[in-house]
């Protein structure tokens, strides 16, 4: 049974009235409530692991600055920063302090310490991607590791220095992308708590608190949270038993419910559609669909024991049983994780954030060869509109759900698209940015591929082949950085050196 793009839409239309769905939060209970229904209406069973965790929630936030006559000028703030931090109820105010180096680090106690996050600007993608292959060939990604994403997750790994120096609160200031691109970015949200309120200011509205800052003018900072130590939420999964299930197979297919948007996460709405196929013709491996929690709050949902990174590692350490192979436990003999469908393309062209009305690259992660293969052959049968490159887990990077199972050896296929707006919370949820047409199609592909891989001998399948590191195959279209050219231009150096001692003729 082909996917339904009428049941895709309805499950859309429900996530879009829910709001955004923050692990805690009274969204994602709600969006979790409703995936329960509808499996319930299959008549699948359902298990759940209840979590409980201090939650975190912006209540208000506002911000100031003064003019040395005393004028108040309201400035606007483009974002929070989840899980920082709060002022009292009153707000603080106080000197502006422009944070540039440890020189001036001495001076930030009881301060509003300003400082720029640049954009990674020309850090190569081949850091933290490794091509395998690309549908169509000529599919490229961007040649440099960057965008708000990008710069929040590596540019914030440290701040929890910040907090050290003492300072009242603090002012991050986006350098380098456009203010559109900026707004509402919930980010960055791997970090632990931080104790200290943080707030976001895009570049136009932030040059003119850097000015004020080096003037050493007076700020006012108002940022306050509701927090809940005891906050609930859960993950849950669902099994559906093969007709063959005396072998022992499984194959797993997850995704996670928590997000603050229409994309990031619905692969949710996704998973019930691959249900409702494997529920009107069974299929002769037990599948199990795992729908997790944590995933924007992964300090204290990812489980080191399992390879940590993301928030499956939590269930993949409690339910061995269902997936380890050891003694009589049940072995996961493939991974499909589905996230960020239905994603258009926008991008930053020259200085501006733009849609370009055609599907966002689609990044997959392939655990090796055969999968690999797999998963081309499935898209080039049914799929025009489609830009999509496969990769390698590469410099222990591997975005996304499917990371777990990738590290613990599992072979997988696992979609995770990235676009600029992935992680944005707005009032009208990027619904502008989805498209259905773009969410049905990689939920056909998916379906075949679990039809496949059910018709297949595991054996096959192999296992992942871990990550690569160092070098890695372009996905620019560019040289990439692979031995063959790392030698050349080692070679080239040292002849341009030597050259370069050499008299002129």
């Amino acid at each position: 049974m082909a996917v339904q793009k009428e049941n895709l839409q309805k499950g859309m239309e429900k996530l879009l009235s829910i709001g955004p769905k923050l692990t805690g939060s009274q969204g994602q209970l709600a969006f979790i409530k409703y995936l329960k229904e509808q499996i319930s209406a299959m008549d699948l069973p359902l298990y759940t692991d209840p979590f409980y965790f201090e939650s975190w929630e912006a209540t208000d936030a506002a911000f100031s600055v003064f003019s040395e006559e005393g004028e108040e000028t309201p400035v606007h703030i483009s974002s929070v920063h989840p899980y920082s931090g709060e002022t009292p109820d009153e707000g603080v105010k106080a000197q502006l302090l422009y944070l540039s180096g440890l020189d001036k680090a001495v001076k930030a106690e009881g301060k509003i310490v300003v400082m720029k996050i640049e954009d990674l600007g020309k850090i190569p993608s081949e850091v933290a991607f490794d091509k395998r292959s690309a549908y169509p060939e000529d599919t490229v990604m961007p040649a440099f590791y960057n965008g708000p994403v990008a710069t929040a997750m590596v540019r914030c790994l440290a701040e929890g220095a910040l907090k050290l120096l003492k300072p009242a609160a603090a002012v991050f200031v986006w350098q380098g992308i456009p203010d559109a691109a900026v707004e509402g970015q919930w980010m960055p949200f791997i970090q632990d708590y931080l104790g200290l309120p943080v707030i976001w200011l895009n570049a136009s509205d932030g040059d003119a608190v850097i000015a004020a800052a080096k003037a050493k003018q007076t700020a006012f900072l108002k940022l306050t949270a509701k927090k809940n130590k005891y906050a609930y939420t859960e993950t849950f999964y669902s099994i559906i038993e093969g007709t063959q299930k005396d072998s022992g197979e499984v194959v797993i297919v997850n995704t996670h419910t928590d997000g603050p948007n229409a994309v990031e996460e619905n692969g949710g709405i996704a998973l019930l559609e691959l249900m409702r196929d494997l529920r009107e013709t069974p299929p002769a491996r037990t599948h199990i669909f795992l729908f997790t929690t944590g995933h924007f709050r992964l300090p204290v949902f990812k489980d080191i024991r399992t390879g940590g990174f993301q928030s499956a590692s939590r269930w993949l350490q409690y339910h061995r049983n269902l997936w380890d192979g050891k003694g009589s436990h049940l072995k996961c003999v493939a991974n499909l994780a589905v996230e960020h469908l239905g994603c258009l393309e926008w991008i930053v062209d020259d200085g501006e954030y733009v849609g370009t009305g055609k599907p966002d690259v689609e990044m997959v992660y392939t655990g090796n060869k055969y999968m690999d293969e797999l998963y081309l052959e499935t898209v080039k049968e049914h799929r025009g509109n489609v830009r999509s490159i496969t990769l390698k887990g590469h410099n222990m990077l591997h975005f996304g759900e499917g990371q777990n199972f990738f590290t613990m050896g599992i072979p997988g296929i696992c979609l995770v698209p990235g676009p600029y707006y992935l992680c944005v919370q707005s009032e009208g949820m990027e619904a502008e940015k989805f498209d259905l047409d773009l969410m049905a199609a990689p939920t056909e592909t998916f379906r075949r591929l679990i039809r496949k891989l059910d018709a297949s001998d595991a054996r096959a399948f192999g296992k992942s082949e871990g990550y690569s590191f160092v070098f890695a195959k372009s996905v620019s279209g560019g040289d990439g950085f692979l031995p063959g050219h790392f030698v050349r231009r080692l070679v080239g150096s040292i002849k341009a050196g030597q050259n370069a001692g050499q008299p002129d003729d």
